[in-house]
């Protein structure tokens, strides 16, 4: 049978989602925990990859086990069983062909910035001194929406077939001190987010124009878009599926 599981974790103490043979990963403490438990060797398959030190508020994976799970149960055993800055939400039985990566319909990021010294939000949000214009931003985000190409955000010496995403969300919001970009699509490019991030703060500061944001995209050319923002500002908030119902129990 396959199951997916919900979860969330902190990425502050992570390399990352992915296995790595040299450092600690999220899906590595993951199919150490489910190995032990379950007493078989379970490898689980996320829905993506997050970088080092970037968080995630829900996440899916998905493992195959050959006898039937109680969710409640196990759920609660996991949780017991995992470190504090991974928490388990449900386990999902489901068809044997639902895949974690390649059903998952859209993924939803959230880019956090503080613009005040917070002893509270260093590890939570990226602290940003400088005065930045949130309409402006919100009209350079709005010019994504033009676009399927995104080369010039995705980190460079990538393997993927397509560069092309299609964009469903982004916006700029602030509430005090604290802004929030939002950004959906169908799949995202490595360090795409990030990317995206440090080139609308760039709009934000003056130092690009509107006319500029959009040649800087048509240029596919990552050395001319902006600075990668730091990773631990940066969460996954959502992955969609036609299947799951995104209510978490």
């Amino acid at each position: 049978m396959r199951y997916f599981i919900e979860f969330a974790y902190n990425g502050k103490n992570y390399h990352g989602w992915q296995y790595q043979p040299h450092s600690i990963s999220v899906q590595e403490v993951l199919n150490k925990a489910l190995s032990t438990l379950l007493k078989q060797p379970i490898d689980v398959t996320g829905a993506g990859r997050t970088d080092t030190g970037v968080h995630a508020k829900q996440m899916y994976a998905h493992f195959d086990f050959d006898k039937e799970l109680d969710s409640s149960f196990w759920t609660k055993k996991l949780n017991a069983f995992l470190p504090k800055d991974i928490v388990v939400y449900r386990i999902i039985p489901l068809h044997d062909d639902a895949h974690a990566r390649f059903d998952a319909t859209s993924r939803t990021y959230e880019y956090h910035i503080h613009t005040y010294k917070d002893a509270f939000d260093n590890e939570a949000s990226w602290y940003y001194f400088h005065k930045l214009d949130i309409d402006k931003m919100n009209e350079a985000a709005k010019i994504l929406f033009e676009y399927k190409d995104f080369k010039c955000f995705s980190k460079t010496h990538t393997d993927v077939r397509t560069f092309n995403c299609v964009m469903m969300e982004a916006n700029w919001k602030q509430n005090g001190n604290k802004l929030v970009f939002t950004v959906a699509a169908d799949r995202f490019l490595r360090n795409m987010v990030r990317a995206i991030v440090g080139t609308l703060v760039n709009v934000g500061q003056g130092k690009l124009t509107l006319q500029e944001f959009r040649e800087i995209i048509e240029s596919r050319d990552r050395n001319k878009a902006g600075f990668s923002v730091p990773a631990h500002g940066l969460y996954l908030t959502k992955v969609a599926y036609p299947y799951i119902d995104q209510e978490i129990i």
